[in-house]
């Protein structure tokens, strides 16, 4: 195998072993899992820049350097093409996106597979050894040693080709292989994992290469504290826009995290639908069934028939959440039945719901604690709890997602609890050792003294 930090600085020779230059760089072209070299960029007299086709001129490679297949006078120069990357220029020491482990990582080196005369990316070096594989050589040889000699094996880590983005190019202008998944093709969840790593420049950089509704469901994956700080580095139309298109108690739980005067500026210039659906949810205390309801749900008043009930069901949009039972309410609102979907489909279209729904609701006030609530869905195993009024009218539902992410942020909150301790921990043990450490010189020094006297 082949690393580019070793080519790097190679003589280029031409067929007459006449030295015309040295290695500056390799160039790929993006459209392959695992690239061919394409161009060979060296320096030649003078530092004086060349690029020329690697196919037509290079007869060998290896880590002495790199022979061609004419003498100099026969080389024709060429350009670098819109399709290809510079590996050095473009590559090395830079960030990216590891796509499959979904972390950024920075580029320590190369790695290329010889194939005949041909020579292949295979993918970037990530760890330890690529960084004293570039200061020297001899430094990786006697790490990998020395961790042999304490039973420890120093592994390169390689990311291959087809999981690699780019974070410092236009990534808009990066054509990478077919294969290869990119940012605004992956789960909301992977891309909001990954722009929480990046400063909050690169963040925006990335940020600005995803649509509108990838935007929106990667910020909605984000972990609270992020939120709020991404939302501050947005202009306040961007926000605004960003949050009016989101599920309304997920905007609801991003506004309350934001400054007073922040949230009135978002809320004043969305729509006025948006607003007041969000200001409603704010009404309710978090960590209580309002303050995690969604009021996405769908409700039909019980004289009703089943086919004007799929009509209405017909009617939603495409991005409206996933619809487990319709709510069957009376005159005044009151929630009266509910009916499943495998009940509706089954059933005659000219069915009214007050014949067929489940009049047997089981429904939570919207004051319930969280921990109540999410108990009791788990305990009657149902989709979502219904969250009523004094009266009994439908406020809103709580579904089992949004319980599950009440029970995953209770155990990422006691995860950092417990961090804070150990920490706490280390720093208390530290300072004693330090003390008994203090105390153990100063009775050696008495006893020195003493025996002076």
């Amino acid at each position: 195998m082949l690393y580019l930090s070793r080519m790097l600085g190679k003589p280029v020779v031409d067929s007459g072993k006449e030295k015309i230059g040295v290695v500056s760089d390799l160039a790929i072209s993006t459209g392959e899992m695992f690239p061919r070299i394409t161009s060979l960029a060296f320096k030649g007299p003078g530092n004086v820049p060349f690029m020329i086709s690697w196919r037509k001129y290079v007869d060998k490679f290896d880590d002495d350097g790199i022979t061609l297949a004419v003498e100099s006078p026969d080389i024709r120069f060429s350009y670098l093409q819109p399709t290809e990357v510079l590996l050095a220029r473009d590559l090395m020491n830079r960030q990216i996106v590891d796509t499959q482990g979904m972390k950024v990582v920075r580029v320590n080196d190369l790695k290329l597979s010889p194939s005949g005369t041909q020579l292949r990316l295979l993918g970037a070096e990530v760890g330890a050894r690529g960084i004293l594989r570039g200061l020297h050589p001899l430094l990786e040889r006697a790490a990998v040693a020395i961790s042999k000699l304490f039973r420890h094996k120093l592994d390169e880590q390689i990311i291959a080709w087809n999981y690699m983005d780019l974070l410092d190019r236009d990534l808009s202008e990066v054509q990478l292989s077919v294969t290869h998944r990119r940012l605004d093709e992956l789960h909301p969840a992977d891309v909001a994992d990954i722009l929480e790593q990046l400063d909050p420049q690169q963040r925006a950089a990335v940020f600005e290469h995803l649509d509108e509704s990838s935007r929106t469901e990667a910020v909605s994956e984000m972990e609270d504290e992020v939120q709020a700080e991404f939302l501050d580095d947005l202009d306040d139309a961007t926000a605004a826009r960003l949050i009016g298109n989101m599920d309304p108690d997920d905007a609801a739980d991003i506004v309350r995290d934001l400054s007073y005067e922040k949230a009135e500026t978002l809320l004043r210039l969305m729509g006025m639908d948006d607003a007041d659906e969000i200001r409603r949810l704010l009404g309710f205390k978090d960590g209580t069934a309002g303050g995690m309801m969604t009021t996405q749900f769908v409700a039909v008043q019980s004289d009703s028939t089943v086919r004007e009930t799929i009509g209405v069901l017909r009617d939603l949009s495409e991005d409206f959440p996933t619809v487990h039972y319709v709510y069957v309410t009376d005159n005044y609102g009151k929630l009266v039945g509910v009916l499943s979907m495998r009940t509706l489909v089954l059933s005659a279209d000219d069915a009214r719901l007050a014949n067929i729904m489940y009049t047997d609701v089981i429904s939570v006030p919207p004051d319930e604690t969280e921990e109540d609530v999410v108990a009791d869905i788990f305990k009657y195993d149902i989709p979502a709890m219904p969250v009523v009024d004094e009266r009994g009218a439908m406020l809103g539902i709580v579904t089992t997602e949004d319980a599950w992410d009440a029970i995953e942020e209770d155990r990422v909150s006691e995860k950092k609890q417990r961090n804070i301790l150990r920490i706490g921990g280390y720093v208390l043990a530290g300072i004693l050792g330090l003390v008994l450490y203090t105390l153990v010189l100063i009775q050696i020094f008495q006893t020195i003294g003493l025996q002076s006297a």
